[in-house]
């Protein structure tokens, strides 16, 4: 295999990046939830005021993997959080340092943007992520505990707390 090379990734990636995405839903169990398709992901990461940034890594034209980061701008340090949303080699690529040179150009672009960290979730269970994370100099936050909240709960939740006046001033959905 020819050496990778790992860069932001361009609207013309849409249509590879999606059969890694669903990859990375199946392993993480919800590819039956999974909406993304290319319109989304297209008017999502590749505008002018992107919600997200991609990183690829590709050789020969092929993407081998991927990493996804969202930039929460204004924290407690006045300096920005990255979060990566997603990181995933695709498994005949695996063992050959893509992630790493993924991590690595999402640590680089965090640095641009004068980030104070970066953040992450790993999938319970999934221990060779945990020492791929740490070899890197990751450690688990056992400070925080995640939550989450689903669309329904979400919906609920408005919902009952929604005065009379709450049609006029809703957001669109």
């Amino acid at each position: 295999m020819l050496s990778p090379y790992v860069r932001e990734a361009r609207a013309e990636d849409v249509p590879a990046l999606l059969p890694l995405m669903r990859e990375l839903a199946r392993f993480e169990d919800y590819l039956e939830d999974f909406a993304v398709d290319e319109e989304q992901l297209t008017a999502r990461a590749f505008t002018p005021e992107p919600q997200c940034r991609i990183f690829v890594a590709e050789t020969s034209g092929r993407l081998l993997g991927y990493a996804v980061v969202q930039e929460l701008t204004f924290t407690y340090d006045l300096r920005p959080t990255v979060r990566l949303k997603e990181l995933y080699v695709a498994p005949d690529a695996r063992s050959q340092g893509l992630g790493e040179q993924l991590l690595a150009a999402v640590a680089r672009w965090a640095k641009t943007r004068g980030a104070g960290r970066l953040k992450w979730d790993v999938l319970a269970g999934n221990q060779k992520a945990e020492r791929f994370y740490q070899r890197l100099g990751g450690q688990p936050d056992t400070k925080w505990i995640a939550y989450t909240m689903d669309h329904s709960a979400l919906v609920a939740l408005a919902e009952h707390h929604c005065a009379a006046d709450c049609t006029a001033n809703a957001a669109p959905a």
